[in-house]
């Protein structure tokens, strides 16, 4: 029983997701490390600066994440939002959207963990504190609520925007770079998560339980609204019906099928095992799924 859930979560793609937002993790706790560590050689002491810095790392290296083999197999999400918004974009099967999402949660603090291994009471630092997330002092919960909650949707739209025109080749990069805006610019006010997988592993780490709900929640209904916005683009009812109707059909032909691997194809972090998304760096309009994102660290 316990190798066919193994094998099941293997199947839904969800091993692959632990393993991309546990390196995005480690990545993102090492670049804090490095440039907020008094004591290192490249720290940045002008938060606002440092901000800037973090926010283009972060971005290119999602963007590489999402473009590696094992990111173009499993759409490349490393993200619950994403995970959820593709879902209801129509892009990205019901049964997946948990096993996804708990993946991205444990590969945070998996990550998280690895960089505290890797680095020890460096990454413990008082302007490190394991890369947590930490809003400015003068933002009460509700305005970093509504600020991550903007930012989630504005990254959704941005991408179906792409995905609706049919420039699906730019995605991962609007990806990279929508992440690292939203971290140079709102990092230094509600701190720019967009990501419950970013924030957690820090969290957990560092011991920061406060406001942990506003990190974990908000993007989720961010990642909504991006997702309801989408939906009220130009045609958008007659494209959603084509998908679900090519994806029946994709179904369909996998179900008579045997001892083949079934192509997959998906848009820049969007993609899913076992059920056709858009492609990701492919040009033309999306066919069974669309639209995805990741988060930077």
């Amino acid at each position: 029983m316990k190798t066919a859930f193994f094998r099941r979560i293997a199947r839904s793609g969800a091993a692959g997701e632990f393993a991309l937002t546990t390196v995005l993790l480690f990545i993102a706790v090492t670049v804090v490390r490095w440039l907020r560590d008094p004591g290192s050689p490249a720290f940045i002491p002008d938060l606002n600066l440092a901000l800037v810095v973090i926010g283009a790392v972060s971005g290119a290296v999602l963007t590489g994440l999402i473009l590696t083999p094992l990111g173009r197999r499993t759409g490349g999400h490393m993200n619950p939002a994403v995970t959820v918004a593709l879902w209801l974009m129509n892009a990205f099967p019901r049964r997946k959207v948990l096993p996804y999402a708990l993946a991205q949660l444990a590969g945070s603090v998996a990550g998280a963990g690895l960089a505290w291994l890797a680095w020890g009471n460096a990454v413990s630092f008082p302007l490190v504190d394991h890369g947590a997330i930490r809003p400015a002092p003068t933002w009460s919960a509700d305005t970093v609520f509504a600020a991550e909650v903007v930012g989630m949707a504005a990254v959704i739209f941005v991408v179906g925007l792409l995905v609706h025109g049919g420039h699906m080749r730019l995605v991962p990069y609007a990806i990279g770079l929508s992440v690292g805006l939203v971290i140079a610019i709102l990092g230094p006010l509600s701190g720019g998560s967009i990501n419950p997988a970013r924030q957690l592993g820090p969290a957990v780490f560092a011991g920061r339980s406060t406001d942990l709900w506003v990190y974990l929640i908000a993007q989720i209904l961010g990642s909504a609204l991006g997702a309801w916005l989408y939906h009220l683009l130009p045609s958008g009812p007659k494209r959603n019906r084509t998908q679900r109707s090519e994806t029946s059909e994709y179904r369909h032909r996998r179900r008579h099928r045997s001892g083949r691997t079934a192509t997959r194809t998906h848009v820049a972090g969007s993609g899913s095992s076992g059920d056709r998304a858009v492609p990701v760096g492919h040009g033309g309009r999306p066919r069974a799924a669309a639209g995805s994102v990741g988060r930077p660290g």
